[in-house]
């Protein structure tokens, strides 16, 4: 597999509002289209435990700031309310996610790390050149998420960044 279409993207955003309310706001993933520049679809396809926790699975598309969707299923791996909610993706994306939250009182971070490959053949022959925009189409995607759960909550988006490593 060519590493140029692997990728480890980070995000981190520090919301003027408790934990509950982002905790609930990320969770809630059939809701982000209507707070989520970038999220078009949000399909259930099954409940896991306890009515939407391990073993949940959904199907996703985006469409961030260039002129091509991604769409790929995800599945709750491992769940700690208010702490840590990881999944697998498959689809044209393939690989992992993970959500950690925390602080305290009436301001949270939020950490996103995205460890996926590319499966799309048109992406996969552009990657070597591509690369740069693919990753930035991420950040806008990822920017529109964090100004989007700040509205969303009635507050502010006090801090946030994307990186890869």
């Amino acid at each position: 597999m060519d590493a140029a279409n692997r990728y480890r993207l980070t995000t981190l955003w520090l919301v003027d509002a408790p934990r509950a309310a982002v905790w609930e706001a990320i969770v809630q993933v059939e809701e982000w289209p209507g707070w989520w520049r970038g999220v078009e679809r949000v399909v259930t396809l099954e409940t896991g435990r306890a009515g939407g926790g391990l073993g949940t699975r959904q199907r996703f598309t985006w469409k961030g700031a260039l002129p091509y969707r991604l769409s790929f299923s995800s599945c709750v791996t491992r769940l700690e309310p208010l702490c840590l909610l990881e999944g697998r993706v498959e689809g044209e994306l393939e690989g992992s996610g993970r959500w950690r939250f925390g602080g305290d009182g009436g301001r949270t971070w939020v950490r996103f790390d995205w460890r996926v490959r590319t499966t799309p053949a048109w992406m996969n022959r552009l990657a070597p050149l591509a690369r740069p925009l693919f990753r930035w189409n991420h950040r806008v995607l990822m920017h529109a998420g964090g100004i989007g759960l700040a509205r969303r909550l009635g507050t502010r988006l006090a801090f946030q960044a994307t990186w890869s490593t």
